[in-house]
């Protein structure tokens, strides 16, 4: 292990301690102690994880990092690099690693660590709009650390799942506290980091339905994605190849119908069906769900506070991954997250949240491990009664009143004619 990775590790861990002290969270000695103490043993585990190499890093990591470096680092930001379907934002930090003499490895693996604080920070700030208990926002940050799913996919894997989605934990914050347009903003860059971060995209109509934003909003989607690509444009990279950079990978994602994901396609088997028609099944059920949202809250609208808001978010951040065909073991990142933080609001959704957590790892570990820890459909089920249950606490933040689920209401816009 390089020292000098110790050192930053040690300092992402500094930072981690920083930010619970500008919340206030640090200053009881029993909330000092259980910071610390969490805090050091969740980045102790990371660094016992640092030196892992998975077929991920030696097959593909590896190969950009090297086209990187013999392009110039930013020079090479001006050129497609074969086989890299990742877009431009996460390359900009592989850029930057090329530059140091550190092993490769452990920077990828630390810039994804730093995103966990992160993710921490903005999950308990998301906590913070339903309570404002010290308890339960240090537990919603330190949770976040030792979520099975979170430490496997960063230190672990050497994956970046935790940027989009800290991110996207940001732009559902932001929408909660009356901010639509930031909130477009941070969905705008966690979908630049990855295609992932679509599975949030379907709570802005939602939005905009129950007069928390208006259609000027959505502008500024296309203007933040266009400004995060534009530093590879200037490099030399082809403008409108960037910005049809997902729609051209599309076909890149492979005929399975799933790939260690616990998704529909795990619980029921639809291998009796040509793969097109299954696919075709799983899209159409994918845009029902959304549909059926959208009326639900129409109808409800008047009723839909942030918890229900929150329930939604999470609904369809689950159950659209849920639905779709071809969806993949680390898919389901940012539901794990949303869903402890809702547990975290609501300890009645504690068992819900862990049965996502559990169909989540089992498709970390098919890929790690390389071999089933349990059948797939097990996880597949495990979601299903997941989003079942999230679908009924939406429902019953819907009812009014409910004090138990709902905060009163926010300062929403109040005319029709305001949505423009």
């Amino acid at each position: 292990m390089d020292y000098r990775a110790a050192i930053l590790l040690y300092i992402e861990l500094l930072f981690a301690l920083a930010l619970l002290w500008r919340e206030g969270l640090l200053d009881t000695p029993a909330r000092r102690a259980a910071a610390i103490g969490f805090a050091a043993l969740a980045f102790v585990l990371r660094y016992c994880c640092l030196t892992y190499e998975t077929l991920d890093y030696q097959d593909w990591l590896r190969v950009w990092l090297a086209a990187l470096r013999e392009n110039g680092a930013w020079r090479g930001l001006g050129k497609a690099i074969w086989s890299c379907n990742y877009n431009v934002p996460y390359l900009y930090f592989l850029a930057l690693i090329t530059l140091s003499d550190i092993p490769e490895l452990l920077l990828i693996k630390l810039v994804s660590i730093f995103f966990d604080v992160l993710a921490a920070y903005f999950t308990m700030k998301l906590v913070s709009v339903f309570t404002d208990s010290p308890a339960r926002r240090l537990g919603a940050f330190l949770g976040v650390l030792w979520l099975p799913t979170v430490y496997l996919n960063g230190a672990f894997w050497g994956q970046c799942d935790v940027i989009y989605t800290s991110f996207a934990i940001l732009a559902l914050y932001l929408a909660l506290t009356d901010r639509p347009g930031w909130s477009v903003a941070m969905a705008a860059v966690s979908v630049s980091f990855k295609l992932q971060g679509i599975f949030l995209l379907p709570i802005y109509p939602i939005l905009l339905l129950t007069r928390r934003m208006k259609l000027r909003h959505f502008f500024v989607f296309p203007a933040v994605y266009i400004l995060t690509i534009l530093p590879a444009v200037f490099a030399g990279r082809d403008f409108w190849e960037l910005l049809t950079l997902y729609y051209n990978n599309t076909s890149t994602i492979g005929d399975g119908l799933n790939y260690n994901s616990s998704s529909l396609y795990a619980l029921i088997d639809f291998t009796s069906l040509p793969t097109h028609a299954a696919s075709v099944i799983g899209v159409v059920l994918a845009f029902g769900l959304c549909g059926a949202m959208y009326v639900w809250f129409l109808i409800r609208r008047e009723d839909a506070g942030n918890r229900a808001i929150f329930a939604a978010a999470l609904v369809l951040c689950l159950g659209v991954p849920y639905l779709l065909p071809h969806m993949h073991d680390r898919y389901f990142f940012l539901a794990d997250v949303l869903s402890f933080a809702l547990a975290v609001t609501m300890p009645v959704m504690a068992l819900p949240a862990a049965l996502v957590s559990f169909g989540s790892f089992l498709g970390y570990h098919a890929y790690l491990r390389m071999r089933f820890l349990l059948p797939m459909r097990w996880g597949g089920f495990a979601m299903l009664c997941a989003l079942l249950a999230f679908l009924g606490c939406t429902a019953r933040c819907l009812r009014r009143p409910s004090p138990f689920f709902d905060e009163p209401e926010k300062n929403v816009l109040t005319n029709d004619e305001d949505l423009l």
